[in-house]
This record gives C-alpha cells, structure tokens and sequence, in this order.
C-alpha cells in the first residue's frame, strides 16, 4: 500500500491513500505503526508533506560500488554510517534552501537514496530476519554541502549534511509488502531534465539488512527510524567540471515502485 501525509483543506495533518487525480482517501487507525487502513472518505489536499517525520536518521555512505569507484574510495570493510537531525528532514515540492553558509561558491550537491523507514522495534536483529522490521520504503535526496562535508566537520560529515531542508523525504511511503526485495530497484536523479544518476540497488555494496544488522546491534532502533541507504555514481562533485546545485534549479530524485521525489532549489 501506498501512505502518504498531508495538510488538508481544514488544516488538518492526515495519513492518506494517495488516488490518481491530486485527492486522497482518508486512512484510519490508532498510528501508522499499528496499522493504517484506507476508508470511502476523500481529502482534499492542499500541501504534500514528508511521508514520515523520523525519529532517528542513519545514513550510509559509499554504499554503491560504482559511486565508491567515481570518488576514487576503496570499498568499505564495514558500512560508513552518519546521521542526519530531524530539522533537516524536508517535504517534496518544499525548497531545499543553499545555506549562506556556504559562502566560498556553489558547493551543496544531490544523493539519490532509497530510504528505509523501521515499522518495530529492532534490536540485534539478525540478516534473514532484518526486513521483518521494516515498514516501509521512499525516497530520499541526501542533500550535502561538499566544503562543509570536507573541510569544516573535523573529519566528520555531519556538519556539511545536516543544514535546515538537507533531507528530503517522499512523496509516499510504500509499505514493505509491496517491494519483497529492495536490491531490485532502479534508481534515478534528475537536474533540470538532465539524468544525472541512474543505477540499481543492486550495486549495494551492504544490502538493507545487512544495513538493519549492523545498525541495529547492541542498538535499538525505535519505529520511525530512517536508514538512508548509500547514493549511486553520478553525484556532481565527481563530475568533470563539477555540477551543484543553484538557485532555480529543480531536482528529482525517482525509484521505481515509488515515485518521484522533486524539490525547487533556492538560496536561503
């Protein structure tokens, strides 16, 4: 099934069963933890908004074989994890905002990443049954200002990937029984038209449950975690010249069976 959340035209946040023509049906249930269940109901919707508001944000990095190739990075022994704040998270269609600063020229960069959203409680979670844990999948754009990532985090990445609008999240979250195998997935960003990334999950070089075993040893996981699972070749800093994100541009961010992630890009 595929969730999404909105503001409708009283105000009201809602869970919604997105239908073709722009409106939604209205779901019900205690939370989206438990159990949502589409009713004859319709929303009318007046903003989209992130499909979930994650408690916890894991990233991976250098998680794609070919990516781990563009940058000249050997393949990692184990997954390279950081996180994201909350505040980062953004909604599809809001704008992801180029901080001020970054104030030495264009810097902040696209990630094409298929996110996984925890649906219980997961702790030492072995790989044949890490899936069992998941809700659900959306997409994900791993926004990242590449001086800051570099150069301004002591060695850390957090700092160039945790300003305000660096995550975007959605459009819908698509419940895990309706993608059985997430290595399967082809995966695409898109500037101004342009293919930028185009890949597979397949070229994952830790697959999502090796990614929920690793994460979640001696680790709990709450519901509402989100692993941002690694980004394919193709981003703009390893370009030749290098292509970043400007003020005016459009980017999409699109897996298939999910959809189409796509924010405005503007100077805060």
């Amino acid at each position: 099934m595929k969730l999404a959340r909105c503001i409708d035209s009283a105000g009201n946040t809602r869970w919604v069963q997105p239908l073709d023509n722009g409106r939604a049906l209205a779901c019900h249930g205690d939370n989206l933890f438990d159990g949502l269940r589409p009713g004859d109901d319709e929303v009318e919707v007046t903003r989209w908004l992130a499909p979930v508001r994650p408690t916890d944000i894991y990233c991976i990095g250098l998680n794609y074989r070919a990516h781990a190739a563009e940058t000249g990075a050997k393949l990692p022994e184990h997954p390279v994890v950081f996180m994201k704040p909350s505040t980062a998270v953004a909604d599809p269609d809001q704008p992801i905002l180029l901080p001020a600063a970054c104030e030495h020229g264009p810097e902040v960069d696209y990630e094409a990443e298929l996110a996984v959203i925890i649906g219980k409680t997961a702790r030492n979670v072995p790989v044949d049954r890490a899936l069992d844990y998941v809700l659900g999948y959306t997409c994900a754009n791993d926004v990242s200002a590449r001086r800051w990532q570099k150069h301004a985090g002591g060695g850390q990445w957090v700092r160039g990937k945790s300003f305000d609008t660096f995550c975007p999240l959605g459009p819908v979250l698509v419940t895990a029984d309706e993608i059985p195998d997430p290595q399967t997935l082809p995966i695409r960003s898109v500037l101004n038209g342009e293919t930028m990334q185009s890949s597979n999950t397949g070229d994952m070089i830790f697959s999502v449950a090796e990614l929920i075993a690793f994460l979640s040893r001696d680790t709990t996981l709450i519901p509402g975690t989100a692993i941002l699972t690694g980004t394919p070749e193709g981003v703009g800093f390893a370009r030749k010249p290098p292509v970043y994100l400007a003020d005016g541009d459009r980017i999409e961010v699109s897996i298939d069976g999910i959809g189409t992630l796509s924010n405005p890009v503007k100077n805060a």
